[in-house]
């Protein structure tokens, strides 16, 4: 078994609240969850209206089929208008090791 994450870190742009950080974060973690099938969270910054951390995972049979998951929500992610994508951080981990 396979376990994979992602952690995007992102400026988001002409945000001046709390409530309108919400009203582009929640969005995209829902789409990514849909679209992606990967569980998904804010899991950081939660505090600050124009940044935010967004944390993906899933758990596969094979690496390979992660790899491909995790490189289409990357682009999925940076591909947005709305929001730079800063960084993004990935890992992998086998159930065995």
């Amino acid at each position: 078994m396979w376990i994979a994450w992602i952690e995007f870190d992102i400026l988001l742009g002409e945000v001046h609240s709390l409530k309108e950080k919400r009203s582009l974060v929640r969005p995209l973690i829902a789409e990514l969850k849909r679209r992606f099938e990967v569980s998904a969270a804010e899991t950081g910054h939660l505090d600050q209206h124009r940044r935010a951390l967004i944390g993906a995972g899933a758990v596969a049979a094979d690496r390979a089929h992660l790899v491909e998951v995790f490189d289409a929500v990357e682009r999925f992610v940076a591909a947005r208008p709305e929001l730079e994508l800063l960084s993004a951080r990935r890992r992998d981990l086998h159930s065995e090791d």
